[in-house]
């Protein structure tokens, strides 16, 4: 059964912050209807991560920081290269350890591998903590085979794995799954919320090894710790001006263009500079939205417009000829190359402000961190570059 380890007094609250320019429970399936094809050949290289997180009662602090972390995590993803390229970049979700019995294992996949990061965002400010079964084994072996993982030599596939209860419980056995992973050459890391020695002696340090993955002591009840930098305003105002880029079509067309304005409230809500993380990464290549924005859509098709029919087009876009509607949508992706110009500019020396202040106060380690940096480790090995 879960420890005990957190006091009423110490759980997390947040407030929204505006930004200048209902959350339900989460659902044992997802419709596939939300989840973003990839964009890509199916031949590219691919950067795949399955993050699997503790939600048992005392989890909430390391939830809060799965939420705080995850556009860091992204711009990380995002200065990889391999040779000269960007890979394709898939995220997925699991939460075990919950209160309700999913096929007897405490557990449901929350995302299959997906490109849409909204989507991960949503998911992730929508979980709550409540259980007391992890069953870390399982949770391994069910992202093994349920993920639709890549068969490249280049593929860089993870699963990251945080809690705090002993390793080895459940059906299936950490030293059976494993190797299941490893086989597919996915790499298990391992996220220990508690002190190093328990971590040892509960089995998580031994999954690591087991795993070819690294091993992670974070205190998952701390506060991440952000610094606010002069660029974070720009940053902010210029995120209104590239919104305003987004043709929304298609039956889920306006849903996705108003989750993403929810998802930037998400993250306003946890800190200025969580904006701002977020805000770069939809600067970024990897922040694509082709299923529901006729610029994406048209990017990566030129023949779009003459395919999609009249009535997935917004109200205001009907009744125009196929040439207005080009000319609006190339009007539109040179205000939004312009923008994300400007804001890629501004994180770079975001960033060396950041590197700078980190230099003279450092902070500790954290979810964010763990993964960041050990992505890093990953990529190094398996010939990627970093690129800022």
């Amino acid at each position: 059964m879960k420890k005990l380890l957190l006091s009423c007094s110490m759980l997390f609250s947040f407030a929204f912050m505006a930004l200048s320019c209902t959350q339900a429970a989460p659902r044992n399936i997802v419709e596939e209807k939300e989840i973003a094809a990839p964009v890509k050949s199916a031949n590219a290289t691919k950067i795949q991560v399955a993050i699997l997180l503790d939600v048992s009662g005392s989890m909430d602090g390391l939830i809060e920081q799965a939420k705080s972390r995850l556009w860091n995590i992204v711009n990380t993803l995002t200065t990889l290269k391999y040779r000269g390229e960007s890979p394709q970049i898939e995220i997925a979700l699991y939460a075990y350890g919950t209160g309700n019995r999913y096929e007897g294992d405490y557990m449901y996949q929350i995302t299959p591998l997906t490109t849409d990061l909204d989507l991960i965002s949503e998911k992730l400010f929508a979980l709550r903590t409540s259980g007391s079964e992890e069953y870390c084994g399982t949770a391994i072996s069910r992202a093994t085979k349920e993920l639709e993982w890549g068969s490249n030599e280049s593929d860089m596939k993870l699963i990251y794995i945080a809690g705090n209860e002993i390793f080895e419980q459940g059906r299936i056995s950490y030293k059976t799954s494993i190797p299941q992973a490893l086989r597919k050459d996915i790499y298990v890391n391992t996220i220990h919320c508690g002190d190093p020695e328990t971590g040892i002696r509960d089995l998580w340090k031994d999954a690591s090894v087991r795993g070819k993955g690294k091993f992670f002591n974070i205190d998952s009840n701390a506060r991440v710790r952000y610094i606010e930098t002069p660029y974070d305003d720009r940053i902010s105002s210029c995120n209104q001006q590239l919104n305003d880029t987004y043709i929304s079509y298609g039956q889920l067309g306006y849903e996705k263009q108003a989750n993403q304005v929810t998802q930037d409230r998400n993250a306003a809500s946890i800190s200025k500079a969580n904006s701002a993380e977020r805000i770069v990464s939809k600067s970024k290549s990897v922040y694509k939205n082709s299923s529901w924005d006729l610029v994406d859509m048209v990017k990566d098709d030129g023949a779009a417009l003459d395919k999609i029919k009249e009535a997935e087009l917004p109200t205001e876009l009907q009744g125009k000829s196929k040439d207005e509607i080009k000319q609006l949508v190339t009007q539109k992706e040179k205000e939004r190359n312009d923008i994300q110009k400007e804001i890629a500019d501004l994180a770079k020396k975001r960033q060396e402000y950041i590197d700078n202040q980190s230099q003279n106060d450092p902070d500790g380690e954290d979810l964010g961190k763990a993964i960041s940096e050990s992505l890093l480790a990953f990529a190094k090995v398996k010939g990627y570059t970093v690129e800022n």
